[in-house]
């Protein structure tokens, strides 16, 4: 691994590099913070491919991309005279400094060189002083949903820190844990498949009577209560759906290749053939 200087030399020479193309590349010199946005996600998806194939390589070049875009943004900001990357870079680390107060003392924020604890000056109150104690993950969120209410920028209510343009089942995901970490949520875990089979029934009446727009409600609230129940047990749901859409895939392209090879479109294969073939691709994947 390299060392710390040498990983400070290879992101001065990302800096130094990405000035230059600014300056000389056609396409580089076009570029606005809005322009960038589409790509910025594109590139984001990308990464979120890699990590669930656990693909390090590719992780390795897509964690570059990304950094790249970050970059970017803040160099558009500095020809502004908005800020610079070096204000992203200290902004967050002291949002990091003071988020951890079981940690780091408040006092540390903005200091070039943070002390973790026990070192806390002898004149240095702290109003984060009531989370100083964490010695769990679980209570290092429900302090930091606190401390995001007291930070002079920070969010003005729970819910506000969750982005309102979040793909749905994230977002729903994000809601019902910050809802968690101020105590709003079931005393026993168990408690939640009442909430699920209640919503079923729901929305199984609904379909019945055909209302789509009760239906579309009632699905709604089924998936919502589900994503909880998946929280509830510390199952993600979002990586568990991708999972499924891939393993999906994979025995459909079976089905698929299968009815290549043999000269017939899918079309004027039976429902009876697909399945059969489906449950090949199901047992080659357990044999692996």
């Amino acid at each position: 691994m390299h060392t710390r200087e040498e990983q400070m030399r290879a992101f001065g020479r990302l800096l130094d590099v990405l000035d230059e193309l600014r300056q000389k590349c056609p396409w580089d010199k076009k570029q606005t913070i809005e322009s960038l946005r589409p790509n910025t996600i594109e590139e984001t998806f990308e990464l979120c491919d890699a990590i669930m194939k656990n693909d390090q390589h590719e992780m390795q070049k897509e964690l570059g991309d990304v950094l790249m875009h970050t970059c970017f943004y803040a160099m558009i900001a500095r020809e502004q005279g908005l800020y610079d990357i070096a204000d992203v870079l200290n902004t967050e680390t002291d949002k990091l400094i003071f988020r951890h107060p079981h940690v780091y003392h408040p006092s540390q924020v903005g200091a070039e060189h943070p002390k973790p604890l026990p070192y806390v000056p002898e004149d240095a109150g702290s109003e984060n002083d009531q989370f100083s104690k964490a010695e769990t993950s679980d209570q290092v969120l429900k302090n930091w949903e606190q401390i995001k209410l007291k930070e002079k920028d920070g969010n003005k209510s729970v819910l506000s820190g969750v982005p309102a343009s979040l793909p749905s089942l994230i977002k729903a995901y994000r809601i019902q844990d910050k809802a968690r970490n101020v105590g709003f949520d079931w005393e026993k875990k168990e408690d939640v498949w009442d909430k699920v089979r209640e919503e079923l029934k729901e929305l199984e009446e609904e379909l019945n009577r055909e209302d789509k727009a009760r239906s579309e409600a009632e699905l709604g609230d089924f998936l919502f209560a589900v994503i909880n129940a998946a929280r509830l047990y510390h199952l993600n749901p979002e990586n568990a759906l991708e999972r499924t859409n891939q393993k999906f895939i994979s025995r459909f392209n079976y089905i698929e290749a299968h009815s290549i090879k043999a000269g017939r479109p899918l079309t004027e294969m039976s429902l009876e053939e697909m399945d059969a073939l489906w449950n090949e691709a199901k047992q080659k994947e357990s044999n692996q």
